[in-house]
């Protein structure tokens, strides 16, 4: 009889490429996907530890499982079980915990998994794919777990990556969006041994993926603002239909001072200035960010600066969260933490800057050609995301299918929806 499964993700783009190769690994030696209605042989359960609503999301969904799928074997990997492995080990219906993603192999090859897939063939259900290119960090942010779990840093061969994309174009994909725990590092293990002349590093990578003569875009995600080197600002002008101009910038913060109490190697001003390199460069490029708001010792003057900086850089989109005391990394020790009421009251100004900003960006793109790949089609809309990372809403006609590149010409705003049409 055919065994069924049922993969889970949470957490990041990496998270969602890694289950989905052992999906296809699973799948090549003839496992099934379970209909959403019916029990599965096999659970796998990728977790997320950023924050401890991430693993307390991971204990609830392995006990649902379980109850839908009581003879299921369920194994459980990702940054959760490899934080704390006895504790998940320890819930119902757990059969094996994979602390090190490196066990990927061994893990398919108990399930008689032969030839290893190198990468994915597709993302279930998305038209726009997520290629891990690289894993690990090394930094010591104060807040963040993740170093503590994913402390290894590899790049994936350039190779591996382009022959992978190749496939990926092949069955439909036409935005590959590359991905890594970060992504400004890639490449940086293959240079220890090298001369400088012969260094590899994500401009590299990226130059290459645009020789690829398919039409297709590749998106960069969250990168650290002085690691948008000369070099891949170069490759984004060279390649303005090959590569999305937009960058998700990671701020954290706009104080100096919160900035050193993180344990950020750069200050606000070198963030604005590496932004304010690309915009000189790029025609209207998106900028995106990432903020943490009611950090530990964050006055109302650190805050105030972090609000300038994000008028100075202009970011169409602010993905901000109030500071979340994690156990186990420094910050989380920190005396001055901040209440709960302050951190909700940053939070709401913030986001009215933010629809500001939002705005005053749309504003610039009335009128201006985008490149939207159409991802669904809805009562006669086709939604889509534009090179700009703008959500779109295209009346359907003949051109207008999901999967393909169509150009928008957007002359307002949903109000409702946030869509350019």
């Amino acid at each position: 009889m055919t065994s069924k499964i049922k993969t889970v993700t949470l957490g990041c783009k990496v998270n969602q490429y890694e289950t989905q190769l052992v999906r296809e690994g699973l799948l090549s030696v003839g496992f099934v996907d379970a209909a959403p209605d019916e029990p599965a042989d096999l659970c796998v359960v990728n977790t997320c530890t950023v924050t401890h609503e991430g693993d307390a999301k991971g204990r609830q969904l392995i006990r649902r499982l379980h109850r839908e799928n009581p003879q299921a074997r369920i194994v459980v990997m990702g940054c959760y079980a490899t934080r704390a492995p006895e504790e998940v080990a320890r819930l119902p219906g757990v059969s094996e915990v994979i602390t090190d993603k490196r066990e990927i192999p061994d893990l398919l090859g108990r399930f008689g998994v032969i030839d290893l897939p190198t990468g994915i063939r597709g993302l279930h259900g998305r038209q726009r794919a997520y290629v891990k290119v690289q894993d690990g960090c090394l930094l010591r942010c104060t807040y963040c777990i993740i170093p503590m779990v994913r402390p290894t840093m590899y790049s994936r061969p350039a190779a591996d990556i382009v022959n992978e994309v190749r496939g990926l174009i092949e069955t439909g994909h036409r935005e590959i969006v590359l991905t890594g725990i970060h992504l400004g590092h890639y490449g940086v293990d293959f240079n220890r041994q090298r001369p400088r002349s012969e260094w590899t590093r994500l401009a590299t990578l990226v130059r290459q993926l645009c020789e690829i003569p398919e039409d297709f875009r590749v998106r960069l995600s969250s990168i650290e603002a002085t690691e948008v080197t000369k070099d891949l600002i170069e490759v984004l002008r060279d390649y303005p239909e090959k590569v999305a101009p937009h960058l998700h910038v990671c701020l954290q913060s706009g104080s100096d001072r919160i900035l050193q109490r993180m344990d950020r190697r750069w200050n606000a001003k070198r963030i604005v200035d590496r932004c304010q390199a690309v915009a000189e460069v790029l025609d209207d490029p998106a900028m995106t960010t990432d903020v943490i708001v009611g950090f530990p010792g964050e006055s109302e003057d650190d805050f105030a600066e972090t609000l300038d900086v994000c008028r100075q850089i202009g970011f169409s989109k602010i993905h901000s969260f109030p500071f979340s005391a994690r156990k186990g990394t420094p910050a989380a020790e920190f005396p001055d933490q901040i209440d709960a009421e302050v951190k909700a009251e940053r939070m709401r100004r913030l986001a009215e800057l933010e629809v500001a900003l939002r705005d005053e960006y749309f504003g610039k793109l009335m009128g201006k050609p985008l490149r939207v790949l159409v991802e669904k089609i809805d009562k006669g809309v086709g939604l889509g995301t534009s090179c700009r990372y703008a959500t779109c809403a295209v009346p359907a006609g003949r051109d207008v299918a999901i999967g393909s590149f169509v150009q928008f010409i957007p002359s307002g705003v949903d109000r409702e929806s946030g869509c350019l049409v």
